[in-house]
């Protein structure tokens, strides 16, 4: 079975165009989702995170309003409390991308404050993309793409990509708020070809090696794709 590394940010809070600490972190569906679906099909899941913290989960994603509804809040508050490798995540700065099958990165607000930012991010993200390994990011987790950039120069530049739109940012409430959005960012400093289903709609895009999800109810149908291409 496969060896597969879960990319997750170890934010705990994004800073706002006013100076407000927003606090963020992973999203949970976007780990749980895949997290369950890939170990029950035999898969081995190895996490790491800037420095080796702990992720934090948003709190958010854990309100039954969220979650679809208190049973389904309970079965991810279930599925994260369960997975030890959350504990006792490798530092970034220690991974090689060619130790692994597959590499994956949930959403959360948290990878806007981190994951952009990350050199070790950037350099593992590179590594992946031109191994012609699976490459599977959902949500904000494509705000890393930025951490790519060398002289301006992405290789995402001119993939097909989706992630969280502009309009998903403004029904959430945060898109006055922020100090940037993600799909434009994508667009404008990245390259890649944005595209994107309806609001709040799973949606996948897949360009080569690189398969990409648009918001948390896109987790589910990554982390089946991916379980089809480790086969």
């Amino acid at each position: 079975m496969a060896k597969i590394l879960f990319v997750v940010s170890g934010a705990t809070y994004w800073v706002l165009k006013d100076g407000t600490r927003y606090a963020t972190g992973y999203w949970a569906e976007e780990f749980a989702a895949p997290y369950k679906a890939l170990t029950e099909a035999g898969h081995e899941i190895v996490v790491a995170t800037p420095g080796g913290v702990t992720p934090n989960v948003d709190m958010m994603s854990l309100r039954p309003a969220m979650a679809g509804g208190e049973q389904g809040a309970l079965e991810l508050e279930g599925i994260i409390r369960e997975a030890e490798v959350m504990r006792r995540p490798l530092k970034l700065s220690d991974v090689r991308p060619e130790d692994y099958d597959a590499v994956y990165l949930p959403g959360g607000h948290g990878p806007m404050a981190d994951l952009s930012l990350d050199a070790d991010v950037g350099r593992l993200l590179t590594g992946q993309l031109a191994s012609g390994r699976p490459l599977a990011i959902v949500c904000h987790a494509p705000a890393s793409m930025l951490a790519t950039r060398i002289h301006g120069e992405s290789p995402f530049k001119g993939y097909q990509v989706t992630g969280f739109t502009n309009d998903e940012e403004e029904e959430v409430g945060l898109a006055s708020r922020a100090p940037w959005l993600l799909e434009d960012e994508l667009k404008d400093k990245v390259g890649v070809d944005f595209s994107r289903g309806p609001v709040w709609e799973p949606y996948m895009v897949e360009d080569r090696n690189l398969v990409t999800g648009q918001n948390p109810h896109s987790a589910a149908i990554l982390a089946e794709r991916l379980e089809k291409i480790l086969v």
